[in-house]
């Protein structure tokens, strides 16, 4: 398999010198006076000058507040995260108050705006029981015969895939639609655990495992079982993950990649499309992939400062991370500031206690105390260096990668967990810009390029 991975290698696409000179010239004859944006007042990210994203369309879906607008002012708060207008702490409370899973509850509330009845989620379970199995052939075709390096590219390509297996992919009405997605809903823990399966068989030479689904199941117990070689898991990891899945599977329709979902939605498109476009928005570092890096950041801080315990080193070596001359040169605390929450994540308090509760039963109470410790320096430390003086949290991914691997979850997966929790909340915003969107949406760029005259190919 390495060897036919190298098919795309710069050799390959042509003589890497070359290439190196045409990117230079791109580089050259791509530039934009930062001036500009501020000369023709351009939204730059969606955002208004305040930070506070453009309002560009209304949903009931999901509801991110992290900070209230007096007298024109931003005033930071608290963080809330509300799913069809309930707090999704209370969700939480309530499902572990009754001692069960709730993310097959929570992908019921946000596809149809209501809490259900027992008899509802009971027929909700059933349905994606009868879902779960992949359509014959579809393993060795789309996941067996193409395996990816990158679990992300892999479940964007099965979602591709599963346009083929669809006798009415095209149709874009309300029932067709409901039942593509709840067939993704049911399918994405089966979709990430093969791919992961082929990744490690074809890339790392190991044993291939592929279990299949059994009803019964929620989607965290179906990962886990379809995941691990043995199928072994525990009450505890099962209640923890779906805690994940929860968390996860909504976070209101401006963040990237359920704008996007909404965008390519816009355009009349088929669902496989518009989740496709979503998964591979999320794959991003400073979107969904950022977890993947606090786990990398966070282990270059294990591996360079001796004494984790003493707060000045940790501090010294997070200023040399802010300065670009540590861990990958960008800048950046990874895990640390979001566009909407300030004084808090309202998840991230949550996924803390379950890490505490996970490192007091394992070897990993310094690295949880390491973690502690960047999240309590990081937000002054980032202020100061980039002279702010608005608020600055830790955000639900820095200590998700940290939940996920004393779970036992490989890193490449961490993203992939992310995607199988939110194609839940894209699926409702599927059906409301379907049903509520009305026009294409399409936002405008202002044009800087200076006139000019078309030069024959001999005098140039």
């Amino acid at each position: 398999m390495n060897d036919t991975s190298t098919a795309l290698s710069h050799g390959a696409v042509g003589d890497s010198g070359l290439m190196s000179r045409y990117a230079a010239i791109v580089a050259e004859n791509t530039k934009i006076d930062p001036a500009l944006y501020e000369k023709y007042n351009v939204k730059r990210g969606l955002r208004n000058a305040d930070g506070t994203g453009v309002l560009v369309g209304l949903s009931t879906v999901g509801s991110v507040i992290g900070y209230v607008v007096e007298e024109q002012d931003k005033v930071p708060i608290e963080g809330k995260l509300i799913y069809r207008g309930i707090d999704v702490p209370e969700i939480i409370a309530g499902c572990q108050r009754e001692k069960r899973l709730g993310f097959e509850e929570t992908a019921f509330l946000l596809l149809f705006g209501k809490l259900p009845a027992r008899s509802e989620l009971q027929d909700f379970n059933t349905m994606l029981d009868g879902v779960r199995a992949l359509p014959h052939g579809f393993k060795e075709d789309a996941i067996l015969r193409s395996p990816s390096p990158d679990i992300m590219n892999k479940l964007a390509r099965c979602i591709l895939s599963s346009y083929a297996y669809d006798p009415t992919p095209d149709d874009i009405g309300c029932e067709n639609v409901l039942r593509q997605c709840l067939a993704l809903i049911a399918r994405f823990p089966t979709f990430i655990a093969y791919g992961y399966q082929a990744k490690a068989h074809y890339f790392r030479n190991e044993s291939l495992f592929l279990h299949n689904p059994v009803e019964g199941k929620s989607t965290a117990e179906t990962f886990l079982m379809l995941m691990r070689p043995d199928s072994a898991y525990t009450a505890l990891e099962a209640e923890i993950l779906d805690l994940c899945l929860i968390l996860h599977a909504e976070h209101g329709g401006g963040n990237n990649s359920t704008f996007t979902n909404h965008v390519v939605t816009s355009t009349h498109t088929d669902t496989y499309s518009a989740m496709a476009a979503s998964v591979l928005a999320l794959k991003g570092p400073l979107h969904g992939g950022a977890n993947l890096q606090v786990e990398r950041m966070m282990a270059d801080i294990q591996a360079n400062v001796k004494d984790w315990t003493n707060e000045g080193a940790v501090a010294d070596y997070l200023n040399k991370i802010l300065a670009k001359q540590a861990f990958d040169k960008k800048g950046l605390i990874y895990g640390l500031g979001h566009a909407v929450y300030t004084l808090s994540d309202p998840r991230t308090a949550i996924l803390r206690e379950k890490a505490r509760e996970l490192a007091a039963n394992s070897d990993k109470a310094e690295i949880f105390a390491l973690y502690q410790t960047v999240e309590r320096l990081g937000p002054e430390l980032f202020r100061a260096s980039r002279n702010l003086k608005n608020g600055l949290c830790v955000n639900v991914d820095f200590y998700s990668g940290l939940v996920y691997t004393m779970l036992g979850i490989p890193a490449e997966l961490y993203t992939p967990l992310f995607a199988m929790a939110r194609i839940a909340g894209w699926s409702a915003h599927r059906l409301e810009e379907l049903l509520c969107g009305g026009k294409i949406i399409r936002p405008a760029y202002k044009s800087i390029a200076p006139r000019r005259n078309f030069i024959p190919i001999d005098i140039r």
